[in-house]
């Protein structure tokens, strides 16, 4: 599935409230930093524990998937080309080569929601999102 991925400076949940109620649209998913699992490589402020994971909403038909960065971006900086797919090896070709020459946010890893997840800006400035779903 290809979608788009908006990050948002602390304000995700807000966001996304406006947003349902100005398109009549319907958030079907919105998880908190608070709800991953124990993670001693990612450890969770208790001032983020609040903060938006990951979230979707329908919109129109379609979906725009949202979170709030761990990290505070800039704006035109916030928006990703996002790939969800359960081929594993699609994900890994596309990585290998659109982190050529780009910049690396998070790497291509196991995590507890996907077989591979990672993000990068690839030489074009576009901002990619990759996941392999189990």
């Amino acid at each position: 599935m290809l979608g788009h991925y908006l990050m948002f400076n602390r304000n995700c949940a807000e966001a996304l409230l406006v947003y349902e109620k100005a398109f009549d649209a319907k958030i079907t998913e919105m998880q908190k930093y608070g709800d991953m699992p124990p993670n001693p490589n990612f450890p969770v402020p208790e001032e983020n524990k609040e903060l938006v994971l990951h979230s979707r909403i329908q919109l129109d038909g379609g979906e725009i998937m949202c979170a709030d960065a761990s990290e505070r971006g800039e704006a035109g900086n916030n928006m990703y080309v996002s790939i969800t797919t359960k081929d594993a090896a699609l994900i890994q070709r596309a990585w290998n080569i659109l982190k050529q020459d780009g910049e690396i946010y998070m790497e291509l890893t196991e995590s507890f929601f996907a077989v591979l997840h990672g993000s990068l800006r690839d030489r074009f400035g576009i901002n990619w999102m990759f996941t392999a779903i189990k």
